[in-house]
């Protein structure tokens, strides 16, 4: 198991996108590994490598019963007008969530771990959690994209009501 150490939200490595991958090698797959076994040590939804000091446009999405999603170089090539405003939160800012409108649905590319493109669209909690990643990887968090940002209050009344 190859555990990683979360990089502070304040790190430079969030102030400018992520490097594309380009080769597809067993440093990639170390990378992989090592991005889905801090996922799960930290029991999150989503995560991308540079939230764990590592500069390349990978991420991971965790889509439950489907299984594990894996972003690499991924780019937006299509999503729908209709939007969802909905509650989010990052493993790199504990404690900080904000209501963030997204696309509901998306279509996106992305390259599997041998360098193929593959498609993939993705509706609701999954379109989300890809937006998120893929804002991240560009240097986003969805703390700049929140309509607004909940205040401790406000979070305990919303997770008493789930």
């Amino acid at each position: 198991m190859s555990v990683k150490k979360l990089v502070k939200a304040e790190h430079p490595i969030f102030n400018q996108p992520a490097h594309q991958v380009e080769q597809y090698d067993n440093q990639l797959k170390q990378t992989l590994t090592d991005v889905e076994d801090t996922l799960y040590a930290l029991e999150g939804s989503a995560l991308s490598a540079n939230q764990i000091g590592i500069n390349q446009q990978v991420a991971i999405v965790d889509m439950e019963m489907e299984g594990l999603l894996q972003l690499i170089n991924p780019k937006i090539i299509k999503q729908s007008t209709e939007t969802i405003t909905d509650l989010e939160g990052s493993v790199s800012l504990p404690d900080v969530y904000g209501e963030v409108e997204r696309s509901k649905m998306i279509v996106v590319e992305s390259n599997d771990v041998n360098g193929n493109s593959v498609e993939l669209t993705a509706y609701d909690d999954v379109a989300r959690m890809i937006l998120h990643m893929i804002d991240q990887l560009n240097g986003i968090f969805f703390t700049e994209k929140a309509k607004r940002i909940l205040s401790d209050s406000e979070m305990e009344a919303y997770f008493e009501n789930e």
